[in-house]
């Protein structure tokens, strides 16, 4: 055996999402990090070991502009555009190449951590170092580390340094909770196990097992659902442990869902009610349970159901979810009521970093499902697209820990703009954070711009006539209001009687910025529609708010009428309808409550294409200034700008659309940071669940230029990228003699897009020395 000590800025530990997140956005600020992580493979739950689906805050297309960004938004577009078959061992690759490409990051596979060194009070404990044992090499190795991060979803490093920490519910009193029990109890999500079938061409026999679960004996085949279509995440429910220790009842937990699953087998097999089954074979059956829940830490604020469904906007916000609470029967699968219970926010909700830390242990972070949350709470915040967000969030903040010297709290407590800052610039997932930084020369610049975006409309082609759309339900189109909404025009077919109709339409808010569905009503007014058509007719609202919003406008159901449906995106647009019956729920498995407006207002389905309409006035939403300062994401409007249809207005470039910024004086210039539009509303996942027919979002810019004016008034090309796959782009800039670029004015010349007709640019920033 061979006993090895490192040293380090960071120690990770635990490779799941969230620590690969955490151990990337740590080394991208500069400090030296190890991720140390008990399997041979990167991923967690997400791995090919275990292969549950990566969800988030979009749930599966529910929330609007919701994708993440940063680090997690990397790994989604990139896994779109290696692996669009959603092949689980693909998707290993991608993550790991996402850690090899970090030259200060030392990846520990295989590497079991069970011991830790930490001192001090139980109010104010210090981890010192902790011990693995990497597992096939016989090295025993000690990380030492200035700041640890658990990011082992059960816990086990915080627990081994002495952290506060809860396991299972609290009482409905403690924090006022609807949705928790009258007493605490020590109940849980339960674990799973998942697998996956193929055809395999001609007819397979299947026998099962001695161990196998008969069916027949147990609530699942009157309570769940069995089809042969079904692989991978279908099965979610087959679910157990929440009576018991998830940790230490592991191994049984193990047995007795693998004894279900072949007894699922079986009974699709044999049980004769499955004709097409014949062909069928099991490809493969994990061997490991995919955990829920066990350890939670307390940090110095715990997320509670409120904080969920009510969106509470904290100061210190690093991230975003927007998973439904979503909690399942202690039983499991044997459980006679269904397999989960779900309950939206009306948009995305946020998670502060006092959630992310140790109230009593100095120099601890944790992300995952391990963070400072209620067992309510973590129903919404466990999925993993939003713990690789939270891990990116307290890598940042343990790496500026390490740089300025402070605890977690003191970080907290005292420096957030630093924080919000530097996640910013990263791009990360926050949601209406503008971009207040002082060292990006950009906010102090002149922005201009070849063309942009000034009209807000949808209107029918040769090529792309449109289709009728009946109005036999409540329709919606989502409207970036900059600076008014006078009228809009609406393409109708009416009735076929030769009638006239009285079409209803209202005008209302979101309520919040990061909210897309209708909250107040506003303005309420009726038009005309003649018989026939289809026809223009014009609603007119004379709205004009304080500030830049969106709004939503309301077309009630009218018998015989019907809008026209157009098969394109339109900028800051989006097309809604409400819920009629029949429509199919989020996951067939799980009924819908009443009451939740983002399932009540559904986007899903009408994604990438528009009502007819045409807006007035002008919108001033997509003006190049939106590039410079703004927050990086959709919140009360689209926020980037967008040039104009017709193309390049024939300037220096040609045909070619450009985004200036220009200064009074001479700037000394070493970074730009490009932010590009990859679509946040287009719902993507690793394993595909749900498929795009994009392996790169359309509106992507493909191929771009950063040039420089010199002081004769030339420009110069500064660099050239071509086949650009990335939303975030970060180019240093260095002259000819090796110091800063020296010049009074930048241009960004986009040269084509992934397919896309308008440039579309997020952000444009510049950094000096």
């Amino acid at each position: 055996m061979r006993e090895e000590e490192v040293h380090y800025d960071i120690a990770v530990i635990g490779g799941g999402l969230a620590g690969t997140c955490a151990a990337i956005a740590a080394a991208r600020l500069g400090r030296r990090v190890a991720l140390v992580n008990n399997r041979p493979v990167l991923g967690g739950n997400a791995s090919s070991e275990i292969r549950v689906w990566v969800c988030g805050a979009t749930a599966h297309g529910v929330h609007r502009w919701a994708r993440e960004t940063g680090i997690m938004g990397e790994l989604y577009t990139e896994n779109q555009y290696r692996n669009p078959e959603g092949n689980p061992y693909y998707w290993d690759q991608v993550v790991l190449d996402a850690v090899r490409a970090e030259p200060n990051i030392d990846l520990y596979l295989n590497t079991d951590v069970r011991e830790v060194d930490a001192s001090g009070p139980d109010d104010s404990r210090e981890v010192h170092s902790c011990t693995g044992w990497m597992m096939g090499s016989e090295r025993r190795i000690t990380f030492h580390a200035r700041q640890f991060l658990d990011c082992t979803g059960d816990g086990l490093l915080g627990h081994l340094a002495g952290a506060r920490y809860r396991i299972g519910r609290e009482a409905r009193t403690e924090f006022d909770e609807p949705w928790a029990p009258p007493e605490a109890d020590r109940a849980l999500l339960g674990s799973t196990i998942l697998f996956h079938s193929r055809d395999a061409g001609r007819p397979v026999k299947f026998v099962p097992p001695s161990y196998a679960k008969d069916l027949s004996t147990t609530p699942i085949l009157r309570n769940r659902i069995l089809r042969t279509g079904d692989n991978g995440c279908d099965y979610w429910w087959i679910e157990w442990g929440g009576e018991l220790d998830t940790v230490h009842d592991n191994e049984r937990i193990r047995d007795e869902l693998q004894a279900v699953i072949m007894g699922v087998w079986d009974h699709i097999k044999n049980s004769g009610q499955f004709p097409d089954a014949a062909n069928l074979t099991l490809e493969w059956v994990g061997s490991l349970p995919g955990k829920r829940e066990y350890r939670r830490f307390l940090g110095d604020y715990v997320l509670t159901q409120q904080d969920i469904l009510q969106q509470r906007r904290f100061e210190d916000r690093i991230a975003f979810g927007g998973w439904s609470v979503d909690l399942h029967p202690v039983q499991g699968m044997y459980a006679d009521e269904p397999g989960a219970r779900q309950r939206y926010a009306d948009g995305v909700f946020h998670i502060p970093l006092r959630s992310l830390y140790s109230a009593n242990v100095t120099n601890l972070h944790f992300a995952g499902r391990n963070i400072s949350a209620t067992h309510i709470a973590f129903g919404a915040t466990r999925v993993m697209a939003t713990c690789a967000t939270l891990g990116e969030a307290a890598g940042t903040a343990a790496a500026l820990c390490v740089a300025e010297g402070l605890t977690p709290r003191e970080l907290a407590t005292g420096r957030m703009e630093l924080v919000h800052r530097t996640l910013l610039r990263q791009d990360a997932s926050v949601i209406g954070l503008a971009d207040e930084d002082p060292g990006n020369l950009a906010r102090t610049a002149r922005v201009t711009a070849s063309s942009c975006l000034t009209r807000l409309a949808a209107e029918p082609t040769e090529d792309a006539p449109g289709a009728p759309y009946p109005l036999t339900r409540d329709l919606a189109l989502l409207l970036p209001v900059d600076p008014a909404l006078d009228t809009v025009d609406l393409l109708v077919h009416g009735a076929p009687d030769g009638r006239p109709r009285e079409l209803t339409v209202e005008l209302w808010s979101t309520g919040r910025p990061e909210n897309a569905v209708p909250a107040d009503r506003l303005l309420t007014t009726t038009v005309t529609v003649p018989a026939g058509g289809p026809h223009w007719v014009t609603a007119r609202f004379g709205h004009r708010p304080d500030g830049p919003q969106n709004a939503i406008l309301i077309v009630r159901a009218c018998e015989d009428t019907a809008l026209v449906l157009l098969p394109e995106r339109t900028d800051g647009v989006l097309a809604l309808r409400r819920k009629a019956e029949g429509d199919a729920a989020v996951d067939h498995d799980i009924p819908e409550e009443d009451g939740q407006l983002v399932l009540e207002w559904q986007a899903r389905g009408l994604r990438r294409q528009t009502f007819a309409f045409r807006a007035a006035p002008g919108t001033e939403a997509f003006r190049p200034e939106r590039a410079v300062g703004g927050y990086q994401r959709p919140y009360g409007g689209p926020h980037m700008w967008s040039s104009a249809p017709e193309g390049g207005t024939g300037g220096p470039e040609g045909d070619a659309e450009w985004l200036r910024l220009d200064w009074s004086e001479e700037q000394e210039l070493t970074e730009v940071r490009l932010v590009f539009d990859d679509d946040v509303d287009e719902y993507l996942n690793n394993l595909h669940r749900h498929r795009t027919p994009y392996e790169v979002m359309p509106e992507l810019v493909r191929d771009y230029r950063v040039q420089g004016r010199d002081a004769a008034g030339e420009w110069h090309t500064l660099l050239t990228v071509t086949d650009n796959r990335r939303r975030h782009r970060v180019h240093a800039l260095e002259a000819e003699d090796g110091g800063p670029v020296r010049t009074g004015a930048l241009r960004l010349v986009v040269d084509a897009t992934h397919g896309a007709r308008r440039a579309h640019v997020i952000a444009f920033k510049a950094y000096g020395a």
